[in-house]
């Protein structure tokens, strides 16, 4: 009994550490609104969750580069996304002509069962995500919005 006690204890303090550290990051990183580009995988069982390709601002990035390693900054409330020095896990594969990049890999959002899938628009409705910039890795989704008429509003 009391060995499952210090087990079970350890497993809570580990959770814990996690759950700390993702809290100090949430107060500490850089946070931005970044459109999205979801998509779905077409996967027969996805659960419920929201897949989204980042976009931000390109940066030193040329038009034609293909899984180039990236590094995030903000930069005036954008998000910018620039050449790294060297591998971060992080890439970007294509640059448009007004100078957007969007991530390779593609952030997972998860909702709630009884919440319609908020990657479903209406017409000159744009879906954008909040997210922390760790110091490594991928960015962190806190909460979805979106963009009407040149108004963002956080969606519940």
């Amino acid at each position: 009994m009391r060995k499952g006690l210090i087990v079970a204890l350890i497993h809570v303090l580990l959770v814990a550490s996690l759950g700390a550290k993702l809290l100090v990051d949430r107060a500490t990183r850089p946070r931005v609104w970044a459109r999205t580009a979801p998509f779905d995988p077409n996967l027969p069982i996805r659960g419920r969750y929201v897949r989204l390709r980042i976009e931000g601002q390109a940066t030193g990035l040329a038009a034609d580069a293909n899984m180039v390693p990236v590094t995030l900054a903000v930069r005036d409330d954008a998000l910018i996304i620039m050449p790294a020095p060297d591998q971060t896990g992080l890439s970007a594969s294509s640059v448009t002509r007004d100078g957007v990049a969007a991530l390779d890999q593609p952030l997972a959002y998860f909702i709630p069962e009884h919440v319609p899938d908020p990657s479903v628009r209406a017409q000159g409705e744009e879906l954008w995500v909040e997210v922390t910039l760790p110091r490594r890795g991928p960015p962190r989704p806190i909460r979805l919005g979106v963009k009407k008429d040149g108004v963002l509003t956080p969606i519940d």
